[in-house]
């Protein structure tokens, strides 16, 4: 008997031998073994009728399969519902205008538009969401110049941030697409594709013309990362900057770097522009920011969003929330007094915005009700489940 126990215990250890499979652990793994069964039941069903009748295609689908794998072909209904999921922006008004979920898994997403817009910012800040969740994040460097402490500020756990800082764009794009092949990434910020100069450049002499050499770099680079993005669910932000074509009579002129390629292969455009100053009395201590989602394969694109970005711990999410709330009428606002409900939020809003912070719950609440009435209810059943998930069920 002492022999058989002996044997057994290893068996409830995991790979590191620190924490033992509990017996909820063990029915979580059956249930979710149930639940892919039941998944893969319903796909061969769907399979089934589609090939029903025909034993050409049955033939050489099955012929795909042998050589490619299984799940190399499939209906597009057995996989229709599969929603697109994200990592949250620190702005619910920009998640709602890029459909709900944020920065969405899987995609290439492009941030650009003038110096000093908020861009990186912005990015950070998609980097500190992603840890909070508990995933892992790394930042391709090429233009050297991240500081830590600002990324300390915005919440970005430092000691789990992976960090590159290449000596040119192709040892950045090959650092890309090795982070991307590794499935442990869960979202990768290169900054900036203006910075990722091609290692022919380098070697050159200043003055040499050098011509389509990083549209060439950028557009190869798309062809390999596109596939192995949307396999690992990673999400790949290229902050880019602007410049302005000679010669444009009519139309904008202002164009991004790095080649038409870049354009084509995002899922998600976003124009960051910086529209305004935020005072206090005579000290500026932020900027308002506008987000225009200028193409959107995931959801309708032209939404626009805008949101306070302040000096000191970046994109204010409470003031966010104020805007919102204010515009959708769940926030009233009389003077200069802000209430919710019968609730006194504060006088101002910066008051209002510090006991948003200082009372979550009430936040939560606002948040739920900017959703529903956005029209965004599968949102709050995805938070309910996973709120469900996470509370202890006491059972032994």
């Amino acid at each position: 008997m002492v022999a058989t126990a002996s044997t057994q215990a290893p068996k409830n250890k995991s790979t590191n031998g620190s924490t033992a499979t509990t017996p909820t652990n063990r029915m979580a793994k059956k249930s979710s073994k149930k639940g892919k069964s039941a998944k893969a039941d319903a796909k061969k069903s769907v399979m089934d009728v589609v090939l029903e009748g025909s034993d050409e295609l049955r033939h050489t689908v099955a012929a795909i399969e042998k050589q490619f794998g299984e799940g190399a072909i499939m209906p597009l209904g057995s996989e229709s519902d599969r929603r697109i999921e994200g990592i949250p922006t620190s702005s619910l008004s920009l998640d709602m205008a890029l459909g709900g979920q944020g920065i969405p898994h899987g995609r290439i997403i492009e941030i650009f538009g003038p110096e000093s817009s908020g861009k990186t910012t912005l990015a950070l800040h998609v980097v500190a969401e992603a840890q909070k969740k508990g995933g892992i994040a790394a930042f391709i460097d090429a233009e050297h110049a991240l500081d830590p402490s600002w990324a300390k500020k915005l919440g970005v756990d430092l000691e789990t941030l992976l960090v590159s800082q290449p000596s040119h764009g192709e040892e950045a794009m090959h650092i890309t697409e090795m982070l991307v092949k590794s499935n442990a990434v869960d979202v990768i910020v290169v900054d900036s594709v203006a910075a990722l100069v091609p290692k022919k450049e380098l070697d050159g002499e200043i003055g040499d013309s050098h011509v389509g050499l990083q549209a060439r770099l950028m557009s190869q680079s798309m062809r390999k990362l596109t596939g192995a993005i949307a396999k690992s669910k990673t999400s790949v932000i290229f902050i880019n900057q602007i410049r302005e074509k000679i010669g444009v009579m009519f139309g904008s002129p202002e164009t991004t770097p790095g080649g038409r390629a870049l354009k084509f292969y995002c899922s998600c455009r976003i124009d960051v522009r910086r529209i305004g100053q935020l005072k206090d009395g005579e000290e500026v201590v932020g900027q308002r920011v506008r987000a225009k989602v200028v193409k959107n394969k995931v959801a309708p694109p032209f939404r626009i969003a805008e949101f306070d970005m302040m000096h000191k711990d970046g994109i204010s999410y409470e003031g966010d929330l104020i805007d919102l709330g204010t515009d959708q009428k769940i926030v009233s606002r009389t003077g200069a007094w802000f209430r919710y409900g019968e609730m006194q939020l504060g006088q101002g809003k910066e008051k209002a915005r510090l006991f948003l912070r200082e009372n979550p719950e009430t936040a939560q609440e606002i948040r739920d009700k900017i959703l529903a009435a956005g029209g965004y209810d599968d949102l709050l059943a995805i938070d309910k489940t996973g709120a469900e998930e996470n509370e202890p069920d006491g059972s032994l």
